[in-house]
């Protein structure tokens, strides 16, 4: 039988044109909302997966609306008790759960303090969506994995649409109608190299590199590499490396690397291909095949700010595979639970 998370793996696509049905009405309110209240900056609090989606919408809020977004440390709140100056701004939560004691309570003490509070949360009774002014159903629908994966990219599905709608931009909406077609061809899209290449990684641990809004997927899949795979996974900007980390590669440090196309996109291949000469194994997810290292095919783009969307669905089934490689139960990861709860 399939593990459970490679049968929400294998459910993205339809659970994305599912959610792609609803909400219209949801989201042309609160894009109303913010064209009207056009929030001078913008913050978000998040934890795990959902804090990858929040960069994610930081990337999407600076590139198309122009709003610098800060990502909000809960301990700010919870342990030191600051009340931040968030009047009018707009302060983004997400959550599949939506039972984080400090997710909550910077959200209440946002609210409080005169922000337009959002939550982009699966769980539509609990504690984060009963406190956001907001609500946007991730609607990723059960998910039972410890490692998430099926409400990840609901929750860049949702962020996508915010953006769309409040920008009223027809082109990427237009995009996100294609977009499970997409995510179909990249369930089928072959990485069966990168288990065979990160098997023995267990030492020396690996870099994912991205930028740019594909640099959350990087986040992203750094995580799931630590969660089911045991895997010491660090992502960082393909420039940030530059400034340091890059001394620590060498032939026997793999790098997996995220470049689609764009600018960002432009910057990761270059650095990848320069590591490869350079000896290093390197695999590179991209449209088309680099000039060295090892590639992993994705499927065409499609646009710009939902590429990285179907890259991580690409990543996932290779690092279920890659749990199972290595003699690990992807379903069971040591000293892990489906909901935290940190205060």
């Amino acid at each position: 039988m399939p593990s459970i998370m490679r049968r929400e793996i294998n459910a993205i696509p339809q659970a994305v044109a599912a959610a792609l049905t609803e909400d219209h009405a949801l989201y042309a309110e609160i894009g109303s909302i913010l064209r009207e209240r056009h929030p001078p900056f913008a913050a978000t609090v998040a934890r795990g997966s959902s804090d990858h989606a929040a960069s994610y919408a930081a990337s999407l809020l600076g590139i198309r609306v122009g709003l610098a977004t800060a990502s909000l440390s809960p301990s700010l709140v919870t342990r030191y008790g600051a009340r931040l100056a968030l009047s009018g701004a707009l302060v983004l939560a997400v959550s599949q759960s939506g039972a984080s004691p400090d997710l909550v309570e910077v959200l209440a003490m946002a609210r409080q303090c005169g922000a337009l509070t959002v939550a982009l949360v699966n769980a539509l009774d609990s504690p984060l969506a009963r406190q956001a002014e907001c609500v946007v159903p991730q609607r990723a629908g059960p998910e039972q994995a410890v490692a998430a994966t099926k409400s990840f990219v609901l929750s860049l599905l949702g962020v996508a649409r915010l953006v769309a709608t409040w920008t009223e931009d027809a082109t990427l909406t237009s995009a996100l109608a294609l977009l499970p077609d997409r995510l179909e061809a990249a369930l089928r899209s072959d990485w069966s190299v990168v288990p065979e290449t990160l098997h023995g990684a267990s030492e020396a641990g690996t870099f994912v590199l991205a930028r740019g809004p594909t640099l959350a997927v990087a986040q992203e899949a750094a995580l799931k590499l630590k969660e089911t795979s045991y895997l010491h996974a660090e992502a960082l900007s393909s420039a940030e490396i530059r400034h340091g980390p890059r001394a620590v590669i060498d032939r026997r440090f793999p790098v997996l690397g995220f470049a689609l196309s764009d600018a960002g996109g432009d910057d990761t291949r270059a650095l990848c291909v320069e590591l490869a000469n350079a000896g290093a194994p390197v695999l590179l997810a991209s449209h088309a095949p680099p000039p060295a290292g090892t590639h992993l095919p994705l499927p065409p783009p499609l646009h710009p700010l939902l590429d990285p969307v179907v890259a991580v669905t690409a990543f996932y089934p290779c690092a279920e595979a890659l749990a199972h490689t290595r003699g690990l139960d992807p379903d069971r990861p040591r000293s892990l639970q489906k909901v935290t709860r940190t205060v």
